[in-house]
């Protein structure tokens, strides 16, 4: 066992099977870990497990809530809690002064929040060490739902990526790999490049009208609305599209639906598609960060100048 987060106290919020695996790790490293909606946790003496978060985090420095935080109403995402878990300014109060929020990307009640109980949050979703590994399990569960959600194979196909960003690079790259005829859509001159580098087809925005109407299966990774009701007119009716983006996507889906188009949106792929991978990624970084904080405690008490 570890001794790298001894004596850290950590509350992790809800999550699904993603902060199963982190628990487990952060336990390993010698953290005093408190969880609260994790019931899958009750029969585990390593961990202090709570329904309440204002149980959890009492006396707690480090608060982990899962990678989409909360929702705009201010619940927390809990696979396993036996009930809601609502985090609004009244919770807040349980939090210590001093206490650090880590969570994958922060809304804005989430920040609202913090700001005014004077916490800090760390956002970890578009670091490179979590977003790149992520784009990884986010690539398979796109292909996978691609491979039952159609009656032929990949290999052959004509696939759209929009985006060229972290998941749109290693999604294009599968596809290529598994024999689909992949075609991609950027903005950047030096994405074009690396794209024309790789084997594919290079395709800007204002392209995509020209030649939506071939594509068997589209993936989208931008979220912001780039298949609108007009370019989803020029579509094939029977293709498929698959949007990765975080939520709200960038497919209008009631034009889609109203279209006959099947158009999903697939948000937290990594934590569906390969939960154990993606915890232990979140394991990798996450306690490097708590470490940085420990640390620049320890220096500023050090210095006199807490």
């Amino acid at each position: 066992m570890s001794s790298r987060l001894a004596g850290a106290a950590i509350a992790v919020i809800g999550g699904d099977d993603r902060e199963v695996v982190l628990v487990s790790e952060l336990v390993k490293m010698g953290a005093d870990v408190r969880v609260a909606g994790i019931s899958k946790l009750a029969e585990n003496k390593s961990v202090q497990c709570f329904k309440k978060i204002e149980d959890a985090v009492k006396g707690v420095r480090f608060v982990i809530l899962p990678m989409p935080g909360i929702d705009e109403n201010g619940f927390v995402r809990a696979k396993y809690s036996t009930e809601p878990l609502l985090l609004d300014k009244s919770t807040m109060l349980s939090f210590n002064d001093d206490s650090v929020m880590i969570v994958g990307f922060a809304r804005p009640l989430l920040k609202k929040l913090a700001s005014e109980r004077g916490v800090k949050i760390v956002e970890i979703a578009e670091m490179d060490e979590v977003a790149i590994l992520n784009s990884i399990p986010s690539a398979e569960g796109a292909i996978k739902m691609a491979m039952e959600a159609t009656d032929i194979t990949l290999h052959g196909s004509n696939v759209i990526v929009i985006g060229f960003g972290r998941c749109g690079v290693t999604l294009a790259r599968m596809l290529a790999g598994i024999g689909a005829k992949t075609s991609v859509v950027a903005r950047k001159p030096k994405d074009h490049a690396r794209i024309r580098e790789m084997g594919l087809t290079a395709f800007t925005y204002e392209q995509l009208k020209d030649v939506i109407g071939a594509a068997d299966i589209i993936f989208n990774t931008v979220p912001s609305m780039v298949l609108d009701r007009e370019m989803l007119k020029t579509a094939n009716t029977e293709v498929y599209i698959c949007d990765i983006a975080s939520s709200p996507g960038g497919v209008d889906f009631t034009a889609a639906g109203e279209l006959g188009i099947n158009a999903v949106l697939a948000p937290g792929l990594p934590g569906k598609a390969a939960p154990k991978t993606a915890g232990l990624i979140l394991a990798q970084v996450i306690p490097g960060l708590i470490a940085a904080e420990l640390m620049d405690t320890s220096s500023l008490s050090n210095s006199g100048l807490q």
